[in-house]
């Protein structure tokens, strides 16, 4: 499965699972479905189209515990929506590109680092700020004065 379809599913939820059970608990709960769910204990008299459900609904359930049963790919799935949590959380005024914020000598980070950097003034009159050297690696911007957010197109 590839690591940017991670996020799509809440993976907990298929398994009735929490974030912070434990591995064992997560086990134990992937077992317990699997037992309802695996097409070799549906019984016969259970119509075609209940068969095809319960089959995806396997599907689903063994996908679940391949990413939260191994600790790495829970760790990363993990990330992945946190990440996702946050960016849906925080309200994002604008998508900007860094062409289209100003670019400024700013004083203090003359005197602490003699850098240059981006800024774009907020609807609030506060500033969104990232430096030149932040210009790659930050996707989303706070504005110093309010909680509004912008996110930074590349």
């Amino acid at each position: 499965m590839a690591v940017e379809d991670l996020p799509k599913k809440d993976w907990y939820s298929i398994l009735g699972a929490e974030p912070s059970d434990s591995l064992t608990e997560l086990k134990r709960k992937y077992q317990k479905l699997v037992l309802l769910y695996h097409p070799d204990k549906q019984s016969a008299d259970v119509p075609a189209g209940e068969v095809e459900v319960r089959t995806q609904r396997f599907i689903e359930i063994d996908q679940a515990w391949k990413i939260l049963g191994n600790e790495e790919t829970k760790k990363e799935y993990d990330l992945q929506r946190r990440e996702h949590e946050l960016t849906q959380g925080w309200p994002v005024d604008a998508q900007v590109s860094l062409e289209d914020m100003a670019w400024n000598l700013s004083k203090i980070l003359v005197t602490l680092a003699d850098d240059h950097c981006y800024s774009l003034t907020c609807r609030c009159g506060g500033k969104y700020t990232i430096s030149k050297n932040e210009g790659e690696d930050v996707s989303l911007v706070c504005c110093d004065t309010c909680s509004l957010l912008i996110e930074i197109l590349r």
